[in-house]
């Protein structure tokens, strides 16, 4: 998973040795052999501005359009215009707000702390690559092809255990929809004005599922399922199912909660996901 998390997409263009730790693995490809990697992001010029600063800017940011074009410097129309290209490019993807209106009728008037709130879509890479490229690589550039790799192993330590819970969530919505044997006919995150879900899923027959991705090095606990109900109340979602994808496991008091409404799944079982 964690290899994947850096390599997923073109993981056919290169000979990675498995048996090797991650950080050597890094090394050996992003340190020594920058320039061989470079060639792989194609069009060239998207590592030119102002196509470098808006891919870095998607990489590093949490996806909404205004926090991208903020962080990239760039206007909204020529924002925009970029983002359409890079669709065209099988780069990148949009994902709608499934948020409902603030406003249920015309003229209903807001509190004031919601009258800037924008409900906006997402722009999410296509491939692991070129997420952590443009995340970890390219904000390096000019020191890798020096050969220092200092501040990009700093950053690398610091950030990288967050590339692994995007893929994780990921992979835990493959699996979500593989368990309901594929059978969901909507599947993805779900943000609104109050909180942020990792999953929220509806099945063809109306079953609501709500869930919640967590790669940690410590087990889950019920606190994590209090928290997600308390979260759901306050955002207004009708929930059928939770389901909650620990990297660890969950605590015993979890499993043992006997909870009708309740899914558990654990490393192992993504292992499904390559039958």
């Amino acid at each position: 998973m964690e290899l994947f998390a850096v390599f997923g997409g073109v993981e056919a263009s290169l000979e990675l040795d498995f048996f090797d730790d991650i950080e050597t693995i890094i090394r050996f490809n992003f340190v020594e052999k920058y320039r061989v990697l470079n060639q792989l992001i194609s069009p060239s010029y998207l590592i030119e501005e102002p196509y470098r600063f808006l891919l870095v800017a998607i990489a590093r940011g949490d996806g909404r359009l205004s926090n991208v074009f903020r962080k990239a410097r760039v206007g909204e129309t020529l924002g925009l215009r970029l983002l359409d290209e890079l669709v065209e490019l099988d780069m990148v993807e949009f994902e709608d707000s499934r948020e409902p209106a603030l406003k249920k009728y015309p003229n209903q008037k807001l509190e004031k702390s919601l009258r800037s709130y924008k409900i906006e879509p997402k722009v999410r890479f296509k491939q692991p690559f070129h997420r952590f490229w443009f995340g970890f690589v390219e904000p390096y550039h000019k020191e890798l092809i020096r050969g220092d790799s200092k501040h990009f192993f700093e950053n690398f330590e610091q950030h990288f255990s967050r590339l692994h819970s995007l893929v994780f969530e990921q992979l835990s919505h493959e699996l979500l929809n593989h368990y309901y044997n594929n059978e969901l006919t909507i599947n993805g995150n779900y943000w609104d004005v109050h909180s942020e879900f990792d999953i929220w899923a509806e099945h063809k027959n109306g079953l609501h599922i709500l869930g919640e991705c967590k790669y940690t090095n410590r087990r889950v606990c019920k606190s994590e399922l209090s928290k997600l109900k308390q979260k759901a109340q306050t955002s207004g979602l009708k929930v059928d199912v939770y389901a909650l994808f620990s990297k660890n496991g969950f605590s015993n008091e979890l499993k043992n909660s006997h909870e009708k409404n309740l899914l558990l799944f654990e490393l192992e079982d993504f292992r499904g996901l390559l039958e």
